[in-house]
């Protein structure tokens, strides 16, 4: 039997401190309520709604006869063509932002009577900018013997503008609502036709910042303002966060909107 040698107690591992129950509780339900927000916005992003053709057109007092049909080219896009006759000028339009292709589908109605194809392409997600040389395949596709232009809407209209520079003689024209080109991006050399759409109200294309985007554009280019309107009247997709208030009634800003672009077609012939 061994002597002269004393145990000592075992030592006890330190427990970590612990939350006090109503504390955990709350961090819980923060964290479960943020995990579900960004579970709803990347799906938002990344499952988009279906194109359903006529669906945000056909109230338009500005709507014309036209045969509008869904096609393939380089990916899905939305033809809509003259009722009768030949189109003479095809119009490559980039939808805005996270919008779907049918909210502009009443603008390419209403310009089928002037003798205008429209084709609105639908991009991943819904962003132009993952794919903003697709006026190619649709050029190829629908341009034959056609004056084409190319517009956008807000980031489509931004991408719109980097198509424009990066092909100069491919386009036209240059139709650019709420939009601007990006600051890498000028067209200030080339001699291309361009309209310049200010919406009033707007507030998520900032009007300074849209009059400010002229200095990269060409020095002919058109600056037309649309009285009272906001972001969200170019496209039929519902309000817009941060978009200001409107003084004037969606049903007279499409009508500026149409005029305005029609002027500027006529002119370009």
């Amino acid at each position: 039997m061994l002597t002269g040698v004393t145990s000592e107690p075992p030592v006890r591992a330190r427990q970590p401190a612990r939350l006090p129950p109503r504390l955990r509780t709350w961090l819980v339900a923060g964290l479960s309520l943020l995990g579900g927000y960004v579970i709803a916005t990347a799906r938002q992003v990344a499952v988009r709604p279906p194109l359903v053709l006529g669906q945000d057109a056909v109230s338009s007092p500005q709507s014309r006869e036209a045969r509008v049909t869904l096609e393939q080219a380089g990916g899905p896009v939305i033809r809509i063509r003259p009722s009768g006759g030949e189109a003479r000028t095809l119009l490559v339009f980039y939808p805005g932002g996270l919008v779907r292709p049918q909210a502009y589908e009443w603008l390419g109605r209403a310009l089928a009577d002037q003798g205008v194809e429209t084709v609105i392409p639908a991009f991943p997600l819904d962003l132009a900018v993952t794919a903003a040389g697709r006026a190619d395949a649709l050029i190829g596709a629908y341009g034959g013997g056609k004056r084409v232009v190319i517009a956008g809407h807000s980031l489509g209209g931004a991408m719109a503008a980097q198509y424009a520079a990066r092909h100069p003689g491919k386009v036209a024209g240059l139709i650019l609502m709420a939009a601007y080109p990006a600051g890498n991006v000028t067209l200030k050399d080339q001699t291309l036709p361009v309209l310049s759409l200010l919406a009033e109200r707007d507030g998520v294309a900032a009007p300074e910042d849209v009059r400010g985007g002229l200095d990269r554009l060409p020095a002919g280019t058109t600056l037309t303002v649309i009285p009272g309107a906001v972001h969200a009247f170019f496209g039929r997709y519902g309000p817009q966060r941060g978009d200001g208030q409107p003084d004037v009634n969606r049903a007279q800003a499409e009508g500026d909107i149409l005029n305005a672009v029609q002027t500027y077609l006529t002119g370009l012939r």
